[in-house]
């Protein structure tokens, strides 16, 4: 095992793979797997969970290529609302078409998408035709009438029934979406309804990372998945139906304990028989606690992430997309961890670097923003806003120059090259913010990189900030947002806006 990683990918794989497999074997050669979580680049589970393959579900799956196909779920009302994949900053939508590219290049089949909560949304509709007019089959499926209540009806022709059955040919359908509340679980149900009519005895069950059933509830990795759906209102809780019937502890969230009596009862009156499950944990087929081998290091990544998702909320309430309880949701998990903001160890200097550069006078019209990114090896580097750049900018230059072992004191931007932009925002964009954010800087170290051998030595090193943490004194401007993000960084921000202009260019 690699020194400081946590997580073993292929006693996962194994592990997992035994599991899915053992599940099939279990029903009639048919099995509807939900994926709870990401598909693909999982990052939430890669920053918990040191040394966890972001991509290794799929991974599983392209070893289970010959037996398995996907369909993919997403709500219309998504679509309508433009949701935002916070990781990737594209919409739902986008991310849907970039999730089946994905899927496609590693040689596992798609078997359609799956629109559902469908009620003739317009973007909705817009998104079917750019499907079909690319050769992907797209199914509408509307609200299931009489759910959750009345079962006879949920389980007839006019529930799921009214849906249109969607053909699949291999043993294992995984049932994905790009986030959660997609509809999955009624996409599942849906097809063993038309299954069962068909005289096929499928069954379901449900891909499950977090939380992780076999860690106590209180353990940080856990918490931490409460943190990262504090804005859907999901916690943990010890499965009240595996402790009943096996008189063992496990660890389940509220949504899945809350359905699985109703889910119980429309499985049995879907195929006619007693449900081989007697909990919902007995439902998930989840396997990651075996592969943690260092728990103490998962702990302190993982209350690190809880520390990460908490600055998060309150920057999205300072704009006014996240709510007031999200926020204080999680400040409760950080003080269960008995940790705050500052024990973020990027947080403190980001902070300080803004000090020193008000000291110094040397902000921007009197803004003085700071910045800070730990390296692989611990050092931390800062980085102050200038006339010249923004923090986030400086810090990305002042890493790539001690990653390269250059001298602190060279140009990586000529003053030519940085004048020459700042004019072409004034005089030919009309831009009032003139100074470079992060966007614009690697753009220009591209172009000086073609005649400063320094700064082709220091894009090379580039690479080695992804992963890396990095925190702001201010919510970054788009350009700023953007670049880091790009680079692949961990980053958080205080929740404090960089003016007071309302709109920035």
């Amino acid at each position: 095992m690699t020194p400081g990683i946590a997580f073993d990918n292929e006693r996962y794989l194994a592990e997992q793979s035994a599991a899915i497999l053992e599940r099939v074997a279990q029903f009639e050669n048919k099995l509807y797997l939900e994926f709870g979580g990401k598909l693909l680049f999982d990052y939430h589970a890669a920053r918990v969970l040191p040394g966890f393959d972001p991509n290794v579900k799929i991974r599983l799956l392209q070893q289970l290529r010959d037996k398995s196909e996907v369909l993919l779920c997403i709500s219309a009302g998504d679509i309508e609302r433009k949701k935002i994949r916070a990781d990737f900053g594209i919409t739902y939508d986008a991310d849907a078409l970039k999730l089946i590219d994905d899927i496609r290049e590693r040689g596992i089949s798609v078997a359609g998408v799956v629109i559902t909560r469908f009620d003739g949304q317009p973007s909705a509709s817009l998104f079917k035709n750019r499907l079909e007019r690319r050769g992907v089959r797209v199914i509408l499926h509307r609200c299931t009438k009489g759910y959750p209540v009345d079962v006879d009806m949920v389980v007839s022709e006019e529930g799921y029934g009214a849906n249109a059955f969607i053909p699949t040919t291999r043993p294992i359908v995984v049932v994905t979406g790009p986030g959660p509340l997609s509809g999955k679980l009624a996409t599942c149900l849906s097809q063993l309804y038309h299954e069962s009519r068909r005289g096929v005895h499928a069954g379901y069950a449900k891909f499950e990372t977090f939380p992780i059933w076999s860690l106590p509830l209180k353990h940080p990795v856990n918490i931490a998945y409460e943190a990262a759906t504090a804005d859907i209102k999901d916690f943990n809780l010890i499965d009240p139906f595996h402790l009943e019937a096996y008189g063992v502890p496990s660890v389940n969230y509220n949504r899945d304990v809350e359905a699985f009596p109703l889910l119980k009862r429309i499985i049995e009156k879907i195929t006619g028989k007693p449900s081989i499950y007697k909990s919902p944990t007995d439902m998930g087929v989840n396997r990651a606690g075996y592969g943690i081998v260092d728990d103490e290091r998962v702990r302190a990544a993982s209350t690190q992430e809880v520390i990460r998702r908490y600055l998060r909320y309150a920057c999205e309430f300072a704009m006014g997309v996240a709510e007031k309880d999200t926020v204080q949701r999680a400040e409760l998990l950080m003080k269960e961890l008995g940790v705050a903001a500052e024990d973020r160890p990027t947080v403190l200097p980001a902070r300080e670097a803004a000090r020193d550069a008000e000291a110094r006078g040397k902000g921007n019209n009197g803004i003085f923003c700071g910045a800070a990114l730990e390296l692989p090896d611990g050092t931390m580097i800062t980085g102050k806003n200038s006339p010249e750049m923004h923090s986030a900018s400086a810090l990305v230059l002042n890493a790539v120059k001690r990653l390269a072992a250059l001298p602190e004191a060279i140009h990586l931007l000529p003053p030519s090259i940085i004048e020459s932009l700042t004019q072409f925002k004034r005089e030919t964009l009309k831009r009032t913010m003139l100074s470079l954010d992060l966007d614009e800087t690697l753009i220009a170290l591209s172009f000086s990189a073609t005649i400063n051998p320094a700064a082709k030595l220091a894009i090379d090193n580039l690479k080695h900030i992804r992963g890396c943490e990095v925190h702001l004194t201010h919510i970054p401007p788009p350009g700023d947002a953007a670049g880091l993000r790009k680079l692949g960084v961990n980053l958080t921000s205080d929740p404090l806006f960089v003016s007071n202009q309302l709109f920035q260019d």
